[in-house]
C-alpha cells in the first residue's frame, strides 16, 4: 500500500451494540429508578472501512447517506460557544439547505469532540462516540420538532422533514480516532436497538446498531479544517433510497503513536421541505 490518503481501506474494530431484542435504558438524574435500569452489551467486530476517497462517484447525500464537501468556515475558535452559535449555526444552515434542497433549515444543537478531557465543558464539548449509532429514532426525532417549533409542530410533521448533521475537524486535520460512516443502502431494516436515556421530565432516545455483514463502511483519511461532511440521520420521505446512516469513531491502525488528539465539531439541524 502506498500513503494514507492512497489506502484502499483499513481493517479496523467497531463497537455493535449485542441484540439480545431489548432496548437499552439509563436513567441519568433519576436515582429513585437506577434499579430499572437495562444496560446493554458491546462487541467489537473486525470491519473493513473503505476511503471514501477513491470512490470514482463521490457519494451524494440521498445515495449513500452522506457527502464530503470542500468548505471552509469563517470561525477562527470552535471552542468560543459564542462565535459558533453567531457564525457556524447560519454556515451550517446554508450549507445543509443548498445540499438537501430544503426549504428551511434549523440548526439546534451542536456538540465539540476531543479526547483531550482537559478542554471538556459541561454539555458540549465531549468525548468521540465510539459505537455504531444513529442519534434520532422515529420517535425522538417527531419530539425535536415538537421541542423547537410547538405551534407549529402539527404542520409540519404533515410534510417531509429529515435531521441533518455536519462533521468537521477543527484541528488542521484528523490524524487520530476519525469518523467512520455506513452507506445507508447497505443497512437493513434490521438490528436497531433502542438507547433511552431517561430522565425526569424527559426521554431521549437513540438507535444504537448490532453487526451485520452487509454493512459498508467509509472513512474520509486525513481530513482537513476546510473540510465537511454532511449526512443523514432521519428523513420521513419514502422516495429516497437512503433515509439515514450510521456512524462512529474508530482506531485508524495507520495513525502515528504521536499523532494530536482528534478535535472536531458535529453540527445537528432540521430540515424542512
Amino acid at each position: 500500500m502506498g500513503t494514507v490518503m492512497e489506502d484502499e481501506f483499513v481493517d479496523a474494530e467497531l463497537t455493535y451494540i449485542v441484540d439480545d431484542g431489548k432496548p437499552s435504558i439509563r436513567y441519568v438524574d433519576w436515582p429513585e429508578e437506577k434499579h430499572n435500569e437495562r444496560l446493554a452489551s458491546y462487541e467489537p467486530r473486525r470491519t473493513r472501512i473503505l476511503n471514501g476517497r477513491l470512490l470514482e462517484n463521490p457519494p451524494e447525500l440521498d445515495d449513500f447517506g452522506f457527502k464530503l464537501l470542500k468548505r471552509k468556515s469563517a470561525v477562527s475558535n470552535f471552542y468560543s460557544e459564542e462565535e459558533v452559535k453567531e457564525l457556524y449555526y447560519s454556515e451550517t444552515a446554508k450549507i445543509i439547505k443548498q445540499e438537501s434542497g430544503a426549504k428551511s433549515v434549523h440548526v439546534f444543537d451542536h456538540t465539540v469532540r476531543t479526547p483531550d478531557t482537559s478542554t471538556h465543558k459541561k454539555g458540549w464539548v465531549r468525548s468521540p462516540v465510539r459505537y455504531v449509532h444513529n442519534d434520532y429514532t422515529e420517535r425522538s426525532a417527531a419530539q425535536r420538532v415538537n421541542d423547537f417549533f410547538p405551534e407549529k409542530a402539527a404542520n409540519l410533521l404533515k410534510r417531509r422533514f429529515a435531521i441533518i448533521q455536519t462533521w468537521r475537524s477543527i484541528g488542521d486535520r484528523v490524524e487520530s480516532e476519525p469518523l467512520a460512516l455506513c452507506d445507508g443502502k447497505t443497512i437493513p431494516k434490521t438490528g436497531f436497538i433502542r438507547n433511552e436515556r431517561r430522565y425526569r421530565d424527559r426521554t431521549a432516545e437513540t438507535y444504537h446498531i448490532s453487526y451485520n455483514p452487509a454493512h459498508r463502511w467509509y472513512y474520509f483519511p486525513l481530513m482537513t479544517n476546510e473540510e465537511l461532511l454532511i449526512f443523514k440521520v432521519f428523513d420521513t420521505s419514502p422516495d429516497v433510497e437512503v433515509r439515514f446512516t450510521a456512524h462512529t469513531a474508530f482506531s485508524d491502525p495507520n495513525t502515528n503513536p504521536n499523532a494530536p488528539a482528534r478535535q472536531s465539531i458535529e453540527m445537528r439541524a432540521l430540515a424542512f421541505f
